[in-house]
């Protein structure tokens, strides 16, 4: 070590030196690390490829060979300089994934469900078809479904108690199915064809990070606009933007049930003043001679006195809250109790949907919050309303497990199955060095010696979707029609969109072979 002059030139020789040892992980990550190849075989370049991406088609691996690994790694760190102007033209065949969810709602959804509820309302007035009408709804909202079934069924035959709908409604379903099958063969086309192979694969990852199912209620509304807008812009952005996009996102907030979840004070405030309200009216009805039909909710077909009990039985609910935590960051063995769960809940309530019949968008409902102080993780929460939610992500994104967890995660997903601890290291120290930016932390990862290790190659399994996609890619065929490949995923045990636990779809041979 140089030696300085004095006792101070000692200090900031010190200084320098713990700073290089401390910033070694990020600057590496930065400018590239050595064990990027500068020249590389073609067994290198088809790992890189298949990892990175979805597999090489026909001449890339001469292609990357030509312009280096390493140039190839930086490019597809910044899928924004990538044209990609093939692929523009294709997604041009799937005019709804651009729409809004309040255009969705309105064009095809919102028509199919009246049709549906006035075809009800007709078989519940023919008493010889109204108990197996009724039998089949009560099975779909058992399900946690609506009334056009699994979405992700969308393109399969034609069921039996199909075939009694009108010509109207089986048109309606047809339109109203042309959502999910426009986003699927999308994602198809996308990891297919895209030049933007790493950004793909990871929307997929993130997607399934944050998993929400398309056959939950009205889920499958919001669907499109949830990848559209919570997860494909920060997948290599700020990890704590996209954690705020999903908190706020109508999928997620009822698919985890959040968009009902009230301070139980709250609740029992509303139906008390709603009772009372109900009470006064039926003494003015009284008073002038006459007895008041108590009149029914629009919407839920509730009595009044359906709802005062609705609201009564409102209360916290915990799965958000958990998932937020488990599944979403801290990951299941950070030391969390049950009652930073609880508190967690408490901050998130009021976070809801505005009209979630019509596509209604994210709302704080302050009447719904509640306002008094929080203690997650040792930290006290005091700021009131949807402040609190909002500081629980703060306190989430930049906390040392949450780093750890993510930093696995991908490199599960980029290494191995299991992942060598030298490398979640790392990662996990950038993660927390550059307050989440997952593009740096990719980085870390996939110039890694662990990425270019001779054991990595062996150490993963594709699953079906990478199965089924690399070997499109492979054959270098034209992709006219992406729906056999729909139901190819289907048959293998993966539709797209179609998994139902919050844990979204197994990343390991374990899972899969």
């Amino acid at each position: 070590m140089t030696n300085y002059p004095g006792v101070l030139g000692r200090t900031a020789g010190a200084v320098v030196a713990l700073a290089v040892v401390l910033l070694a992980p990020v600057v590496l990550a930065q400018k590239g690390s050595s064990a990027v190849p500068r020249t590389a075989d073609d067994a290198t370049v088809a790992h890189v490829l298949n990892r990175l991406g979805y597999g090489p088609s026909p001449g890339d691996i001469a292609r990357v060979q030509q312009m280096t690994v390493a140039a190839y790694i930086e490019e597809q760190l910044h899928p924004e300089r990538i044209a990609d102007t093939a692929l523009k033209a294709r997604l041009a065949a799937y005019p709804t994934i651009v729409l809004s969810t309040a255009e969705l709602a309105r064009d095809y959804y919102g028509p199919a469900e009246q049709l549906r509820r006035a075809e009800q309302r007709a078989q519940a007035n023919q008493p010889a078809r109204a108990g197996a009408a009724g039998q089949a709804t009560a099975g779909q909202a058992m399900a946690g479904q609506t009334m056009a079934g699994d979405p992700t069924m969308a393109g399969a035959p034609q069921r039996p108690q199909d075939r009694d709908q009108s010509p109207e409604l089986r048109a309606a379903r047809q339109k109203e199915q042309q959502i999910l099958q426009d986003l699927m063969q999308a994602r198809l086309v996308r990891a297919i064809t895209s030049e933007r192979q790493l950004e793909e694969v990871l929307v997929d990852f993130w997607f399934n990070h944050f998993n929400v199912f398309s056959g939950k209620g009205q889920v499958r509304v919001y669907l499109t606009e949830y990848e559209r807008e919570a997860i494909r812009p920060y997948v290599l952005g700020s990890f704590r933007d996209m954690l705020g996009a999903v908190a706020e996102s109508p999928a997620m907030l009822f698919y985890l049930d959040n968009f009902q979840s009230v301070d139980p004070k709250a609740a029992q405030k509303q139906a008390d003043e709603l009772a009372a309200r109900q009470q006064q009216a039926a003494l003015r009805g009284r008073g002038r001679g006459r007895v008041q039909t108590p009149p029914q909710n629009p919407q839920g077909n509730q009595t009044p006195a359906e709802r005062i009990q609705q609201l009564r039985n409102r209360g916290l609910n915990e799965n958000y809250a958990r998932e937020l935590m488990e599944l979403h960051t801290l990951g299941v063995d950070a030391g969390y109790t049950q009652a930073d769960v609880i508190a967690v809940a408490r901050a998130f309530t009021g976070w809801t949907i505005d009209r979630p019949r019509d596509g209604g968008s994210f709302q704080f409902n302050a009447d719904m919050h509640d306002n008094d102080p929080k203690v997650v993780l040792g930290k006290t929460i005091d700021a009131g309303g949807k402040a609190d939610g909002e500081r629980v992500l703060d306190l989430l994104a930049t906390h040392p497990a949450t780093a750890t967890f993510i930093a696995t995660k991908l490199a599960r997903r980029f290494v191995a199955d299991e992942p060598p601890a030298s490398v979640v290291d790392r990662a996990a120290k950038v993660f927390l060095a550059t307050k989440g930016d997952l593009r740096e932390v990719t980085r870390a990862i996939i110039t890694s010696p662990e990425f270019f290790s001779a054991e990595a190659r062996l150490a993963k399994v594709k699953t079906p979707l990478e199965f089924v996609v690399s070997a499109v890619r492979a054959s270098g065929a034209d992709l006219n029609n992406p729906q056999p490949l729909v139901g190819a995923l289907r048959s293998l045990g993966m539709p797209l969109y179609g998994a139902q636990p919050p844990t979204g779809w197994g990343d390991t041979a374990e899972d899969w072979v």
